[in-house]
């Protein structure tokens, strides 16, 4: 039996290299039962290789011709071996130990001629917890797929005698829909048509946007700005993981009238600013980050993907937080509005028209030397919001390990957990050695966000933001300026 594949999962295959691998991860933290004996993770490990079958797409090798990925076909036995990998560290508790090894983890590519996923199972010699990297490639689903699988993987309460590993856990079958080969068939290529419309419109927009006929559209692909985190990707990673408090990130985005995500992209953009600055960098506009919006209809919960990932433009020249965020929120809904105007294939395309750029770039060995299309990618998605448990082991967080797009930067991945966001920081090691101190960065730029909502006096140190000097009216930006002020 094969399974297709669509066009944008055969994307991940194809632009796949030793320097830039196409798989994403979760890093796991777990909690030991109550009276665990010595050798509990050992025997844990012992016991998931037990599961040898396994079901679509965890049971299936790509089938290729000439390279190019056609189809996924199912094996019977699985090399569990390979799979599920056993590790030990001094402490999971020192966090700079456990990134140095996911790190290492996260570097090399997965093997074509296996199932594309890999369990490695952390061992902590002391303390009470340890570690699950999971990696699996992402033509087999995006982020949304891929949380299915992980709240399917664990249970809303101790599971030890029905435990089934997520491989071998049948997925609910959908009734399927009476077959009208000539309807769906007139009907898909009508859909093509509207498609690249759609997609030429988007392309038009940006060509507008170019000759400034257009200004207000979604950013020209290739502007942004080169940094020490852009540039030609190659083998080496660094990774990093922080805890935001997502109850209180929540509250403040209702104050703000603003999204999660907007107050998510301002304390980013002001973190990320302030660890370029350590490295002597400064700018004279903004930065852009890369964001995937997840373009599934309401109650799609197929696999694969099914996202676009655009450009927006972050926030320059102000140094009260606030007005920053009024920044983003403008040029974040510029592109949300762009989104909703075209059908979700189109972006779909364009996504792929400029990774693919971005790609010929990477290949000809180009990235050092054209912009990249963006400095920072920030991915949000929601998990579970009660506690959870793998067997009889309580889940404590999970941090999400991305890809790096072609052309560089760091890659922000965060993952909601009850009232707290689990956020994975990863990028190339060529030039930074670690995150370290931008993960801690991130959680000051919140705070400081969140302080300046009461207190106007809150300013955000130099950032290294170079700006143009220009003449002020006597009303600016609802600010009087009254006669005494004018004499004083």
């Amino acid at each position: 039996m094969t399974k297709k594949i669509t066009f944008l999962d055969k994307a991940f295959w194809i632009t796949e290299s030793d320097d830039n691998p196409k798989h994403v991860a979760s890093l796991q933290i777990l909690q030991l039962p109550r009276r665990a004996g010595e050798h509990y993770v050992k025997d844990l490990v012992d016991e998931l290789r037990e599961y040898k079958t396994g079901v679509a797409p965890f049971n299936c090798v790509v089938k290729q011709f000439l390279g190019y990925p056609t189809q996924l076909k199912k094996i019977d036995i699985l090399n569990m071996q390979y799979h599920i990998q056993f590790h030990q560290l001094k402490d999971i508790g020192n966090r700079q130990s456990l990134h140095k090894l996911v790190a290492k983890l996260h570097e090399p590519r997965l093997d074509k001629d296996k199932p594309l996923w890999q369990f490695h199972v952390i061992e902590s010699l002391e303390g009470d917890e340890f570690a699950i990297y999971i990696k699996i490639h992402h033509m087999l689903g995006d982020g949304a797929t891929l949380v299915k699988w992980f709240q399917a993987a664990y249970h809303d309460k101790i599971s030890k005698d029905e435990f089934v590993p997520i491989w071998e856990k049948p997925h609910p079958k959908r009734p399927k829909r009476p077959s009208k080969p000539l309807m769906t068939s007139l009907l898909a290529i009508g859909e093509f048509f509207l498609v690249v419309k759609d997609f030429f419109w988007v392309l038009m927009r940006i060509l507008f946007k170019i000759i400034r006929f257009n200004t207000h559209y979604m950013p020209i692909p290739f502007t942004g700005t080169k940094t020490v985190l852009t540039g030609q990707v190659k083998r080496g990673r660094v990774v990093s993981t922080v805890d935001l408090p997502f109850d209180r990130v929540k509250a403040l985005s209702k104050r703000l009238r603003a999204s999660v995500n907007e107050v998510l992209l301002c304390s980013f953009d002001i973190g990320v600013h302030r660890f370029l600055k350590e490295y002597g960098q400064s700018f004279d506009k903004a930065l852009f980050t890369n964001v995937p919006i997840n373009l599934r209809r309401k109650g799609d919960d197929s696999s694969g993907n099914k996202i676009a990932i655009v450009p927006v433009e972050l926030a320059h020249g102000e140094k009260d937080p606030y007005l920053r965020l009024r920044q983003i929120i403008e040029n974040h809904r510029v592109v949300i509005r762009a989104a909703k105007r075209a059908r979700p294939a189109a972006f779909s395309y364009y996504t792929i028209f400029i990774q693919s750029v971005a790609l010929v770039y990477e290949l000809l060995r180009l990235s050092n030397i054209v912009h990249p299309i963006a400095n920072i990618l920030i991915s949000n998605m929601p998990g579970p919001k009660e506690t959870r448990y793998f067997k009889d082991c309580k889940l404590v967080a999970v941090y999400p390990i991305s890809t790096i797009t072609p052309g560089g930067g760091v890659n922000i991945t965060l993952l909601t957990c009850g009232d707290t966001a689990n956020v994975g920081l990863v990028c190339c090691d060529k030039d930074i050695k670690s995150l370290e101190p931008l993960a801690e960065y991130f959680k000051e730029s919140f705070e400081l966000l969140e302080r300046s909502i009461d207190d106007q006096t809150v300013s955000i140190d130099d950032i290294g933001e170079n700006v143009k000097q220009v003449g002020h009216s006597v009303v600016e930006l609802g600010h009087y300026v009254s006669e005494e002020d004018m004499h004083a």
